[in-house]
């Protein structure tokens, strides 16, 4: 009887600390749904190419009109603002039900930690559009992306990290496939999202 309440309170200790440390809120829909969104945007991003009569499977670094630019800028932007718009709904329920504040010292670490690589790859995409190097963005969302997962990992959950790898090893193949780079963008935004998040929901939300 003794040994199991000592079991208890090192498994309770162990829980406290991890809470303490790690930011376990993460809700797997919200996965699901950032796919979902990705996997939207990216079949508009091929209408608009379309009705341009443009391919995205040109490679030469021609220079594009404005409107058309600032067509797919506005996708992107759409994209992020509901993906976030769902992370946040489905972390803050998460969070809610397991009495956890959704902002504290463990968060701000992790957001921080996740917004250097990312906010890097930001601004080198801004760079490959100034110097028109289309072909090259979708490599490079996909492996800066992984790369701020791998660095957040050590906040959150573990799984997180396995993700990062996957967008990582998806970005460095679209180099050698630069004409396809949208349909290496909707696998690893999309179809990872949604079975990265539907495999974390099994594993911690529906529990």
């Amino acid at each position: 009887m003794e040994s199991n309440n000592i079991q208890n309170d090192l498994q309770h200790i162990r829980q406290m600390m991890e809470r303490s440390s790690r930011f376990i809120s993460l809700s797997g829909l919200s996965g699901v749904f950032a796919g979902i969104t990705a996997l939207v945007g990216a079949f508009f991003v091929h209408q608009v190419f379309q009705n341009e009569g443009i391919s995205y499977f040109d490679n030469s670094g021609r220079v594009y009109e404005f409107h058309f630019i600032k067509k797919l800028f506005l996708i992107g932007l759409g994209i992020l603002v509901v993906a976030l718009f769902f992370g946040y709904f489905f972390t803050a329920r998460k969070s809610k039900q397991q009495n956890q504040k959704i902002w504290d010292a463990t968060t701000k670490r992790l957001l921080i930690n996740f917004a250097i690589p990312l906010v890097t790859g930001g601004l080198f995409c801004i760079g490959l559009i100034y110097q028109h190097y289309f072909a090259m963005i979708a490599p490079a969302t996909l492996i800066f992306y992984g790369l701020a997962l791998v660095n957040a990992e050590r906040y959150t959950l573990t799984d997180v990290k396995y993700l990062g790898i996957s967008e990582i090893v998806l970005g460095l193949l679209s180099l050698f496939f630069l004409g396809y780079g949208l349909l290496f963008w909707a696998i690893g935004f999309g179809v990872l999202h949604i079975v990265y998040g539907l495999m974390m929901y099994k594993k911690y939300d529906s529990k």
